[in-house]
């Protein structure tokens, strides 16, 4: 008896040890409003409406070095890093804002042994490995695995910090065209020289894909972005603090999550939600409206009401000599044109309207 109360006491204790080790943080991504879009510059100008509540500073990082407790409080005359992640709706990229003090920038060298801020990014959180030595089949090629897997439904950027006379980032994967445009950008800001102290701003952005192949962008499916989604995303910084060092160990390795295998496993990122925008950036009352045609024969159109506001009527106008006063009309048209429809609503904060010009095209 003595023994088996002692087994169940051993298993509470790994219970609840499971429990505090989950990371049950998560973390918000800023909205720009359409007309405050940010210019990728390496200034921080543009992110000045972004508030402190969506900075990541240094606090949020676990020391992860192999020689490392894990729980070293950061040094801010050696290393001090905050970052902003915000989108914009319409457009499926993340833009990020890196700024970081260091006080030994190592970035000399052509190869990775250059300060690094390593990005990773699950835009569906369809969870799970997606590098190469962590495929399931251990029998697979390596090569083969690389093509297929490496980075296919999660990515990894290696990014440089700065990038001098190389690339601003390495995608390890096996899709390197994800870091060029359309699909990425960036820009610095930095007045120092290999092994100075000094201040860096990196302003970017990346495009996350569901799926993103070794053939190229032909058959890619990019992470579609949306109001209150969550992605999985976390980032590590790895401070070098001397170019003579070329056995591995890294004067730091500060990473977001708390598992360091997030690099190549997306089990381990962490919950970053696409926030609405916030209230001071929207009209009180405004009028928006989309519309999809169901049945081209019947020339049937449904009328989606996308408003913003409290709003008591809505009134349509067809372009047909026909109206509706739902909220979301469904309405057939008799004969085929080009018609210019009109939204008109109205509440307690006053009126606002919206047509659109022969976007309703029946044939």
């Amino acid at each position: 008896m003595f023994i088996r109360l002692l087994a169940f006491l051993f298993l509470v204790a790994i219970s609840v040890n499971d429990v505090f080790a989950q990371d049950l943080r998560s973390f918000k991504i800023f909205q720009f409003p359409p007309d405050r879009i940010p210019v990728i510059d390496g200034k921080v100008n543009d992110w000045s409406i972004v508030g402190d509540e969506y900075s990541i500073g240094m606090d949020n990082l676990f020391d992860d070095r192999i020689d490392s407790n894990r729980h070293l409080h950061n040094n801010p005359n050696n290393l001090d890093v905050k970052v902003k992640v915000a989108w914009v709706k319409g457009m499926n990229r993340l833009y990020f804002l890196y700024e970081a003090y260091d006080d030994y920038w190592d970035f000399s060298l052509t190869d990775l042994h250059n300060d690094i801020f390593e990005v990773v990014v699950d835009g569906d959180q369809s969870g799970g490995p997606f590098i190469s030595p962590f495929h399931p089949n251990k029998s697979l090629n390596p090569m083969d695995a690389y093509f297929s897997f490496h980075g296919v439904h999660a990515q990894n950027y290696h990014i440089f910090t700065p990038a001098v006379g190389k690339e601003w980032a390495l995608v390890w994967g096996s899709q390197p065209w994800i870091k060029d445009l359309p699909y990425a950008n960036a820009a610095y800001d930095f007045n120092f020289k290999p092994g100075e102290s000094g201040k860096l701003t990196l302003e970017f952005w990346i495009t996350p894909f569901d799926y993103a192949g070794s053939e190229g962008p032909a058959r890619a499916v990019e992470t579609i972005l949306t109001e209150n989604k969550n992605i999985g995303l976390s980032w590590a910084i790895i401070d070098y603090d001397d170019v003579n060092k070329r056995d591995g160990l890294n004067n730091g390795f500060w990473n977001l999550s708390k598992e360091r295998t997030m690099y190549g496993d997306a089990n381990y990122l962490l919950p970053f939600r696409l926030m609405p925008l916030e209230p001071k950036y929207l009209k009180s009352i405004d009028a928006q409206w989309s519309f999809l045609v169901t049945d081209m024969n019947r020339r049937m159109v449904v009328f989606t009401d996308r408003s913003i506001g409290e709003i008591t009527s809505w009134n349509w106008d067809f372009g047909d000599g026909t109206t509706s006063s739902e909220q979301h009309p469904v309405h057939s048209y008799s004969k085929p044109g080009q018609y210019i429809v009109t939204l008109w609503i109205e509440g307690p904060t006053g009126k606002s309207r919206m047509s659109k010009v022969w976007d309703v095209s029946l044939k």
